[in-house]
C-alpha cells in the first residue's frame, strides 16, 4: 500500500515522501497516528505542491543566508574584553558576547546557540566562529578581540 507521510518517521521516510508499506502497517499505525495519509491521485496532487511551495521557500531562504554571509565575511566583528598587563585576557569570549556584537556592529540577529567557537580565546587577536543556519548551511567567520 502507497502512503503519503505527513511527518518523519524513523526508518521509512521523511515528511511528504511517497513510500511503500504493508496494509495492516499503514491502516493500524501510521494513518491513525497521523503520520501519513493514503497516496489517492487528489492527495498526491497536494503533496507536490506543498514540495514546491517548500522549495520556494527553501530557495529565498537560502538567497537570504548567503546575503547575510557576504555582510558577516566582509569584515571581522570586534568585541571588547578587558586586557591585563601580560596580553591576557580576564574571562573568555562566549558565543553571547560574539551574538551581540553581530548584532550591534552588523545589524542581524543571530541566535547564540547557533554560533560555535573553534577554540578556546584567552587573548587579543582574530579568530574563528562558525554560525550553523540549518539545512547543511554553515559559514565560518572572523572576529577581532580588542582590549577596552
Amino acid at each position: 500500500m502507497q502512503v503519503i507521510l505527513i511527518k518523519d518517521v524513523d526508518n521509512l521516510g521523511s515528511a511528504h515522501e511517497m513510500v511503500e508499506v504493508r496494509p495492516g502497517y499503514a491502516r493500524n499505525f501510521l494513518i491513525p497516528q497521523k503520520y501519513a495519509i493514503e497516496a489517492s491521485s487528489s492527495n498526491t496532487k497536494v503533496m507536490e505542491e506543498r514540495r514546491k511551495q517548500i522549495r520556494k521557500k527553501e530557495d529565498k531562504l537560502i538567497a537570504e543566508i548567503a546575503g547575510v554571509t557576504e555582510v558577516l565575511k566582509a569584515s571581522p566583528v570586534k568585541i571588547g574584553a578587558k586586557v591585563g598587563t601580560s596580553g591576557k585576557i580576564f574571562g573568555s569570549v562566549t558565543s553571547i558576547q560574539i551574538a551581540r556584537a553581530i548584532r550591534e556592529q552588523k545589524g542581524y540577529e543571530i541566535d547564540r546557540r547557533r554560533i560555535t567557537i573553534v577554540d578556546d580565546i584567552k587573548e587579543a587577536g582574530i579568530f574563528k566562529a562558525s554560525i550553523d543556519f540549518g539545512k547543511d548551511n554553515q559559514v565560518e567567520i572572523d572576529f577581532e578581540v580588542v582590549a577596552e
